[in-house]
């Protein structure tokens, strides 16, 4: 039993590695829900779109107070802006958040599990994947 708990730890971590340091990081500290991150996805994928909070509301299949609270939390995070008549649009505060989107959209296309894992694991697990993610690269 044990060993079994062993191998599918390592076998987490090993599959971490793929995943870039500072996405890693912005996923444990930024992402606190996978809505967060599809509501990201979604308006990076249509960046000259303005979207309602109904829109996101149909699109991503939730209640319009929690569609309502994670365009204000990805406000807030200089991630989206908020336009006229209060649309919603993709315009991250600075180039180096662009370019860590980018980073992100691309592991969750080539790493869904992983990084939906990392975004549903408990505070204490994401800082211990973390730190063995760190410790494995760093001893290559």
């Amino acid at each position: 039993m044990e060993r079994g708990h062993l191998k599918n730890s390592v076998s987490g971590v090993m599959s971490l590695e793929k995943i870039p340091v500072n996405v890693m990081r912005f996923i444990l500290t930024s992402i606190p829900t996978v809505p967060h991150l599809e509501a990201i996805l979604l308006l990076r994928g249509a960046e000259d779109v303005q979207w309602t909070t109904e829109a996101v509301t149909k699109r991503l299949y939730i209640g319009e107070r929690v569609a309502e609270a994670i365009l204000q939390d990805l406000c807030g995070a200089g991630i989206f802006s908020r336009g006229v008549e209060g649309r919603y649009q993709f315009n991250p505060s600075s180039i180096e958040l662009r370019s860590l989107l980018d980073a992100l959209a691309h592991c969750y296309a080539s790493q869904l599990v992983e990084v939906t894992n990392l975004i549903h694991s408990p505070m204490e697990r994401k800082a211990q994947q973390f730190a063995n993610a760190f410790r494995w690269r760093s001893d290559d």
